[in-house]
């Protein structure tokens, strides 16, 4: 019985710190770049994207293709800093709990 008051206890103080979690998450934005800083792509931890900065040397008809390639290679650069942020702040909202081992977030 006292296992089970104990991870109802757990439980709440999960459900607690998750809400804080999505909020925290809200806040978190990451930037990616390709091309050596040509292109940069800022992303929020909603997913959106937040911002996009090219450099006008790529603005050029011919450099098309390498252009669509460095938005995708920013894109993809920022979402995994994003994804390593939202990590991070996951195992600090959730430090302290004793969850069981091999536990992912969200359920």
């Amino acid at each position: 019985m006292k296992d089970l008051m104990n991870m109802m206890k757990q439980a709440k103080a999960m459900q607690e710190k998750m809400a804080g979690l999505q909020d925290e998450v809200k806040t978190i934005e990451a930037a990616g770049q390709s091309g050596g800083g040509l292109v940069t792509v800022t992303l929020r931890g909603t997913g959106e994207m937040a911002g996009l900065v090219i450099d006008p040397s790529l603005m050029k008809e011919e450099e098309k293709d390498i252009l669509e390639d460095l938005i995708v290679a920013a894109h993809a650069d920022a979402h995994a800093k994003l994804q390593l942020a939202i990590q991070e702040k996951t195992q600090e909202m959730t430090a302290g709990l004793n969850l069981p081992a091999g536990m992912k977030f969200p359920f």
